[in-house]
């Protein structure tokens, strides 16, 4: 599949690819999704806008240039701001292919980065040249501030132009604390909410904070998703309660969405804040969600393995057939498959 290279989050030739529980297969343009969609059902979006998680700089000790990609923190606590897990890469930008991007200098603990207005230092690696702790030296407004002015949308080699911040936020972008946009949700628009409504389609969100999709790197792409912390309202439990009591679906709009309501599951389903550490694939059996409206993922990701809880792999494999003689676009800003477990 390629992938779409303009960040437009709803063009009007973008399709939909249906796979039903039997493994029936169905096209049909992604405006009219609420065509799948039945009264009683719920549909779950994330509502997390997106930090301008890239952060360029110098490695103080060697004066070499790097880039920093914020990839998690401990919670969403608004003041928990201090201390993330980051994917470091050596000179150049978003323009490279981040399989072809440098590694950064050796990377060390106590190392300082400055990072534009922020400092930040090395508490350890991560067993991995790329993958650090790190702590920013400042109060959480001056964090936060810092981030705000002197990152940038974390971007890949795909898309030529330099990525707005605007474009990767949602209609439902509430507080800021994704590191990439959580994607699925720019099916969104306010037409479509007000369709659901009229169909008798229940809407809600969590907030979830969506990391990285990819590193450049096979080993360390092999450990994503990374734990990613999230909270679930008491409005959208009831929701859920809702649903289940008209024998409606949970439809989860995304992979995050989907990891964030099966680990509160595990738990007990209550209201509050969790952090999602497990993995969710073909051995997953799922206990909340009924359907996922994703984008398209390729074979061998993190999210298109999280697609195999939900489908066989001889479904897989022929969606994937489908996706491709129909040229669907991948990535972030491209076309979307729903699929029902």
């Amino acid at each position: 599949m390629n992938a779409a290279p303009i960040p437009t989050q709803r063009p009007r030739d973008a399709k939909l690819l249906v796979v039903e529980a039997n493994g029936a297969l169905h096209h049909a343009a992604r405006q009219h999704l609420a065509d799948f969609l039945h009264a009683g059902d719920l549909l779950v979006a994330n509502d997390a806008a997106t930090l301008p998680a890239s952060l360029a700089g110098i490695h103080l000790r060697s004066g070499l240039p790097i880039e920093v990609r914020l990839a998690s923190r401990h919670s969403l606590a608004a003041d928990d701001v201090h201390e993330f897990v980051a994917v470091v890469f050596g000179a150049g930008d978003y323009r490279t292919p981040t399989e072809q991007r440098a590694l950064p200098p050796q990377l060390r603990q106590g190392d300082t980065l400055a990072l534009g207005p922020l400092r930040a230092h090395v508490l350890h690696t991560l067993d991995h040249p790329r993958l650090v702790a790190l702590r920013f030296e400042a109060t959480p407004d001056a964090i936060r501030a810092g981030i705000a002015r002197h990152g940038t949308p974390v971007q890949y080699a795909h898309l030529p132009e330099p990525l707005k911040l605007w474009e990767v936020w949602t209609c439902v972008a509430a507080q800021p604390v994704a590191f990439e946009p959580p994607s699925a949700g720019f099916v969104l628009d306010w037409r479509l909410l007000h369709t659901l409504r009229e169909r008798g389609v229940a809407f809600a969100t969590l907030t979830h904070a969506a990391g990285l999709s990819s590193t450049g790197d096979s080993a360390l792409d092999a450990r994503l998703p990374f734990d990613e912390p999230y909270h679930l309202p008491a409005t959208t439990v009831a929701a859920i309660q809702h649903a289940h009591a008209r024998r409606g679906r949970i439809v989860a709009l995304g992979t995050t969405v989907t990891r964030a309501l099966e680990h509160a599951a595990s738990r007990g389903l209550r209201a509050g804040g969790g952090v999602a550490d497990q993995r969710i694939g073909a051995n997953t059996r799922l206990q909340v969600v009924d359907a996922i409206v994703s984008g398209t993922h390729e074979p061998g990701t993190s999210h298109r393995e999280l697609l195999r809880a939900f489908a066989s792999d001889a479904v897989l494999s022929r969606a994937d057939a489908e996706l491709v003689a129909r040229g669907y676009l991948t990535h972030e800003f491209g076309d979307s498959v729903m699929i029902a477990a």
